[in-house]
């Protein structure tokens, strides 16, 4: 017996944004909608929200509020017609008032910090954002204890991929001048 060509359900950003607001999902329930996919996202454990609120001070120094930067934790990017992904940290040029009416599209700089979901991160969403054009994405493995940072977006591919480890720095591509301590990022 052969099996039928069904094919899956692609959700589009617009369906997505209406089964929320028509609370959808359970109270609590956080998801993410990846190229027309809805994943589960994984619950925090507390290294994983250590590490986010310490990349969220050391970014909140070199991406100052009053140089017009807005540092959005777990909140919806609206980056294509098909995908909201909620990175842990996105810099983002304006003001927290200047995304009441819609998500940014775009961002300096997102940060995943990864243990469990780790291949998910690499997998799906560096790429993602890659396509998306966002110029520079920092993947903190808590697995392995490294930065890895990804740069420069051809044709929907990160041309530089450097992995760091405490002990070294790294500069912002949007803030050059800058410089964090990796070791200030790790739990």
């Amino acid at each position: 017996m052969a099996l039928a060509d069904i094919e899956a359900h692609r959700w589009t950003r617009r369906e997505y944004e209406r089964l929320a607001a028509r609370e959808f999902f359970p109270p609590g329930k956080r998801v993410e909608l990846i190229e027309g996919v809805i994943y589960d996202m994984s619950p925090q454990n507390s290294l994983h929200a250590t590490a986010v609120r310490l990349a969220n001070e050391a970014l909140r120094v070199v991406f100052p509020s009053i140089a017009s930067f807005e540092i959005r934790s777990q909140l919806p990017l609206a980056v294509s017609e098909d995908s909201e992904p909620e990175p842990d940290l996105a810099v983002v040029h304006g003001s927290i008032r200047d995304f009441r009416d819609s998500h940014p599209t775009t961002a300096l700089l997102v940060v995943e910090v990864a243990d469990s979901s780790l291949l998910h991160d690499r997998k799906r969403k560096i790429p993602l954002y890659a396509r998306s054009g966002i110029p520079e994405a920092w993947l903190l493995n808590l697995v392995r204890r490294t930065l890895e940072v990804c740069r420069d977006p051809v044709d929907g591919v990160y041309q530089t991929r450097m992995v760091l480890r405490a002990g070294d720095t790294v500069s912002p591509l949007g803030r050059p001048e800058s410089v964090i301590a990796v070791s200030d990022l790790l739990p």
